[in-house]
């Protein structure tokens, strides 16, 4: 077994992709393999720190997630700046360098596609927050009910207002996805995280990524900034690479 082993960060043009004086995981250099008009962006590996076995493991190690996450984004965000660039998962590791240009052989086509399909675009996301209902006035229907009762009456009227709330930003969230759809090349929905994952205290209700021109990134960034929906509470993030758009496991 050989002691070390090929990071793979991401796929670029060759020509855009020169030699970057930067460092990825574990402060390794970053290095090209090229082929078919194709650059693969890798950094060589500790086999021992990133085989199988030792990953297996070590991605149950947060901190060492959060590390890596951030060497690898890194990296990418800087092949974003030079031109339209393929993100690969993190973590992904070949055997040596002619693994990976075996990879490009084989996946060029469609290596060359997903890249024109993201030249001079990024990605933004938008996540949406629903507002929590206002607090309402219950005493008066409550008014004469027994304890008990007016208990339950007043737990009734919460839940309702609670369900009515999230079904009006469900709705509110779905126009606004629509209305940035409008202005995008591509879009991506995602699931809506939980909110022990989002840290957020409201229920998220849109969750989703937007592959724009820099004229559909502006218009993107006014529709928020300035775009008045009471029921939701909107957060913009961008520009990044890709991810969403042009990774490896695309088709």
């Amino acid at each position: 077994m050989t002691d070390t082993l090929v990071y793979l960060y991401a796929v670029a043009d060759a020509a855009d992709a020169q030699d970057h004086a930067i460092s990825g995981v574990e402060g390794a250099p970053v290095r090209r393999v090229v082929a078919d008009g194709l650059a693969a962006v890798v950094s060589s590996v500790d086999a021992e720190r990133f085989g199988e076995e030792a990953l297996r493991r070590s991605l149950e190690d947060l901190q060492w997630l959060e590390k890596v996450a951030r060497s690898h984004h890194e990296v990418v965000a800087s092949l974003a700046r030079s031109g339209p660039v393929a993100p690969v998962r993190m973590a992904t590791v070949y055997l040596d360098d002619q693994n990976v240009r075996a990879l490009l052989h084989d996946r060029a086509s469609a290596l060359h596609r997903a890249l024109d399909r993201v030249r001079g675009r990024s990605e933004w996301g938008v996540k949406a927050y629903a507002v929590p209902a206002p607090e309402a006035d219950d005493r008066d229907e409550a008014d004469g009910a027994k304890p008990g009762t007016s208990y339950l009456m007043r737990r009734r009227s919460e839940r309702d207002r609670a369900a009515g709330g999230l079904r009006a930003a469900v709705e509110a969230a779905d126009a606004v996805h629509r209305v940035i759809s409008d202005l995008a090349d591509a879009t991506r929905r995602y699931e809506p995280q939980d909110p022990r994952l989002s840290g957020r205290r409201e229920q998220m209700v849109l969750n989703a990524a937007y592959l724009v021109d820099e004229a559909g990134a502006a218009a993107v960034r006014r529709l928020v900034e300035d775009r008045d929906v009471p029921e939701l509470r909107l957060e913009l993030t961008g520009p990044w690479a890709p991810y969403s758009f042009a990774t490896l496991e695309e088709p």
